[in-house]
């Protein structure tokens, strides 16, 4: 099981769990818009909260994208 965040219900470790976990915000998005942005952080939260990228990955991402 997996959850994409603390008020996530868990996700079963499978394609549909995956894609609970990491959503479809990043669909279409290039990063050069800030709902682009925006769409790119959502994902990056769930990978975050659902424990796939690590604690300084997502530190990373954060800092990275403030820049």
């Amino acid at each position: 099981m997996v959850a994409g965040c603390s008020i996530s219900k868990p996700a079963p470790a499978s394609t549909e769990g995956l894609r609970a976990v990491v959503g479809t915000s990043l669909i279409g998005a290039k990063g050069k818009t800030p709902a682009d942005q925006a769409g790119i952080d959502e994902t990056a939260a769930g990978l975050c909260a659902g424990g796939v990228w690590t604690k300084s990955e997502c530190a990373r991402h954060g800092k990275d994208s403030r820049k």
